[in-house]
């Protein structure tokens, strides 16, 4: 089973190409691993083995400070589960919301050096990911 960890480059360019305006709602959809997997970031690992649940809080609690002050906030986090339509085997647990000012704000804030020095309590809890962009759309009633 192929795994999603990192937005490709392509897809970063595509969604520039897009030319979206005003704010974007990024969904996360996340698989965690069951212990957290350091090895990619041995200076951030904890003392003991955490979960992945526990190294993506420790994520957030990073990522935070550096969204809001971006212009970005945090909208939503929530405990997945299976899918009630959906493949059986598949299941994300945790999903969150976050929404920036624009396509352009999301990308500073990505590339940000101080948000990218926490992000391997990203890599070593999540095990498969999905990230598609939403723009906001308005239903007639």
């Amino acid at each position: 089973m192929r795994t999603y960890l990192e937005p490709r480059w392509e897809a970063g360019r595509d969604l520039v190409r897009r030319g979206l305006s005003g704010a974007v709602v990024m969904l996360n959809l996340l698989r965690l691993r069951p212990v957290a997997d350091y090895g990619a970031t041995p200076e951030l690992a904890p003392e003991r083995p955490i979960s992945g649940a526990e190294a993506f809080d420790r994520y957030v609690a990073h990522t935070r400070p550096h969204l809001e002050a971006s212009g970005g906030s945090l909208l939503f986090v929530a405990e997945g589960g299976p899918l009630l339509i959906g493949p059986e085997t598949e299941r994300w647990d945790r999903v969150m919301l976050v929404r920036q000012k624009s396509v352009q704000d999301f990308i500073a804030f990505a590339s940000n050096r101080d948000y990218l020095a926490g992000l391997g309590h990203r890599i070593a809890a999540v095990a498969d990911s999905r990230l598609p962009p939403l723009v906001p759309h308005s239903v007639e009633a």
